[in-house]
């Protein structure tokens, strides 16, 4: 379908849930203390290289630095409780899959949509292995799919005003939203225009859900060859993917209707894509929250 504009309420919602410079919610989370993610460099397209910190430097070198890699902070977390044994050692579905993409391999994983093939967003080379293993034209942007929102505005930090304020409504959801990326982070997941970047925030249960909480993100597109269907279940998932994977999780049979995809770029929300969610369900959603503020 072509794109749906909102109608006149959001012409004038510049200042809807607009955050102040202090809020906590659009900066990194709160938390226990895990490590941060690395994020996308804003100029090479590669990881930055950390630099040592110390005094002695200007105000403006320290603005124009690199922002310095980190693993993600739920890249140590506990092992899940569903274990199964092999071999006498104790291992996990969710495990593997966790230890496929710390190596940088592509997994397929159930999302709230369809199946999709993942891989570690923070690394370029992990995302062209995926791309790949699909066939997808390099030039094709995906989506970095974080586990929550908090850690999503830690991956995207500059994501900030209006349409942060606007995403948040709209997540944890079957829904992929483009926002700015003024940051061009991630250069290698946004296709020709780094200035925006397609995020999602799937509403999980299951095996998922276990993945991406304990890898905090991944850069996701649906499990299938260019121009076919999107597999509900995953015996529908091309063989030649399933097989080239580091890792696959069952998850039954999903709902098999890809994310509705809304432009939240522009002074007034688009639908670009209708899909999980109904076009007019998402503009009515937006409509109602800056009528109501």
């Amino acid at each position: 379908m072509g794109p749906r504009r909102v109608q006149s309420a959001l012409r004038h919602a510049r200042g809807v849930g607009h955050a102040a410079a202090g809020d906590s919610r659009v900066g990194a989370a709160r938390g226990s203390g895990r490590r941060k993610p690395a994020r996308g460099d804003r100029a090479s397209g590669r990881h930055p290289v950390p630099r040592a910190r110390g005094r002695g430097r200007s105000g403006a070198e320290r603005r124009r630095r690199a922002p310095v890699t980190r693993l993600p902070r739920r890249y140590d977390q506990p092992r899940s409780r569903r274990e199964e044994t092999c071999g006498g050692r104790k291992t996990t579905v969710i495990d593997e899959a966790v230890t496929a993409l710390r190596a940088g391999q592509p997994v397929v994983l159930p999302f709230d949509t369809v199946y999709g093939l993942a891989a570690d967003p923070y690394r370029e080379e992990a995302t062209r292995r995926l791309y790949g293993l699909k066939g997808r034209d390099p030039e094709q942007p995906s989506a970095l799919v974080a586990f929550d929102f908090d850690y999503l505005l830690e991956c995207v930090p500059e994501l900030r005003g209006r349409a942060a304020s606007l995403a948040r409504l709209l997540l944890p959801g079957p829904l992929t939203l483009i926002l700015p990326n003024p940051a061009c982070r991630y250069r290698w997941l946004t296709g020709p225009n780094p200035e925006t970047i397609g995020v999602r925030v799937p509403q999980l249960d299951g095996p998922g859900r276990d993945v991406l909480e304990r890898f905090g993100a991944v850069v996701a597109t649906s499990a299938n060859r260019p121009g076919e269907p999107d597999p509900k279940r995953l015996d529908e998932v091309p063989p030649e993917i399933r097989e080239g994977a580091g890792a696959t999780i069952d998850g039954g049979e999903l709902p098999g209707t890809p994310s509705t995809v809304v432009d939240l770029t522009g002074p007034e929300p688009r639908v670009l894509r209708e899909g999980a969610v109904p076009a007019e369900d998402v503009l009515r959603r937006l409509d109602a929250a800056v009528r109501s503020t």
